[in-house]
């Protein structure tokens, strides 16, 4: 069985799948799983498989409760416009899980566990699973509301009813919402930045947005090559980031000279290892010190490939940012197929204390040219790991 770690995705050989969840005790817990379609949200009650209504999609989603819970897919049989199947937990009696510890799935040859230690959260998207290019793949995505059941119904455009607690939520459909006297600056749903819609400003009245992670997965399976396809290649797919400070210090993080960075001082971003081998299912990390946002000026991620053939689409890369209480951002580099070795994958700029990210999604030959296209400054010698 694979383990997927939080953020690591993988392909689903079967379209008929079982889900297996082991929940923490201590707690009352309930489980459920959404049908969401292309707006991000669910359109009505019969999108939403819970204790209340075990049966969806004419028994094409099932779930069977008791002391461990199990979900029965039949993929094939969901609506052609089902973008996804989204996995869900509450916590009850106001306990979080980090009062009560991990979750694990284990669905169609692999092992997710989303681990509790440490979380303020009473509400968890667990995994997600999802069409791609014709496909269906699961990915741990371990997502925490710290408003509990009501902000992660609004993230899927449920709401809560009053009714005493026989029904304590209520699927309604995504039609649009009275204007409110107030509204969040952003909501809590996933934002997908594409060359029509490149930017996005994420804000807290502090200006301080905790440990901000930094995920860059890729398709890793090898594929034939050398002398009469005998041999296996792959793609080496690397994170990298230059960093600028307010006082305008500057610094480059990536593998290639060893320059991990410092996650608690300056330049305040890390790289969390290496993964030379493609073995890794969830990928690459970078963490941004975003307590320390006030003192950063500008962040340019990329990725480049150190190993194998340049073909961006076939890696079909993805970076996610993940930053606490704040909508995932998410920019795919799968729509060129680019034989340069770099992408210029997005840039976080400070404005005014906001994080404001750029989608850039532009190819380079190397270091010095992208360096070069965007005014950073650095001198360049040939490296190696």
């Amino acid at each position: 069985m694979t383990d997927l770690t939080m953020g690591a995705n993988a392909s689903l050989d079967d379209t008929t799948l079982t889900v297996d969840l082991v929940l923490p005790g201590g707690a009352n817990i309930d489980v459920a799983a959404l049908q969401i379609y292309p707006s991000g949200k669910v359109r009505g009650d019969g999108d939403m498989c819970f204790y209340g209504q075990t049966e969806i999609s004419g028994g094409a989603l099932r779930l069977s409760a008791g002391g461990k819970p199990r979900f029965d897919l039949d993929l094939a049989r969901l609506s052609e416009d089902v973008e996804k199947i989204v996995l869900t937990a509450t916590t009850e009696d106001g306990k979080t899980f980090g009062h009560l510890g991990d979750v694990t799935l284990k669905a169609g040859g692999h092992r997710l566990v989303i681990p509790g230690q440490g979380r303020s959260e009473a509400a968890l998207i667990l995994a997600e699973i999802y069409k791609r290019n014709g496909s269906w793949k699961i990915r741990n995505v371990g997502q925490g509301f710290d408003g509990g059941l009501a902000q992660l119904a609004m993230h899927f455009g449920v709401e809560i009813a009053n009714d005493g607690g026989s029904n304590p939520v209520s699927p309604v459909p995504s039609s649009p919402a009275p204007a409110a006297a107030a509204s969040p600056a952003v909501s809590l749903s996933k934002v997908s930045l594409t060359k029509s819609e490149k930017t996005v400003s994420l804000k807290k009245s502090d200006g301080r947005f905790g440990k901000i992670r930094v995920n860059l997965n890729w398709n890793q399976k090898k594929k034939s090559g050398g002398l009469f396809g005998l041999g296996k290649t792959g793609i080496d797919l690397d994170l990298g980031a230059f960093v600028e400070l307010s006082d305008g210090g500057r610094g480059v993080i990536q593998a290639l000279g060893n320059t991990f960075g410092d996650f608690n001082r300056e330049p305040y971003v890390k790289l969390l290892g290496d993964d030379r081998t493609g073995a890794v299912t969830d990928g690459e990390w970078l963490e941004i010190n975003g307590d320390q946002w006030p003192s950063i000026h500008r962040i340019l991620v990329y990725a480049f490939i150190y190993d194998g053939v340049p073909n961006w689409q076939e890696t079909d890369g993805v970076v996610r940012f993940l930053v606490p209480n704040q909508p995932e951002v998410e920019v795919q580099m799968n729509e060129y197929g680019s034989r340069d070795s770099m992408c210029a994958v997005a840039e976080l700029i400070n404005e005014n204390g906001q994080i404001c990210f750029e989608r850039k999604v532009d190819f380079f030959k190397g270091h010095k040219f992208m360096d070069e296209a965007y005014g950073w400054g650095f001198s360049w010698t040939a490296g190696r790991k």
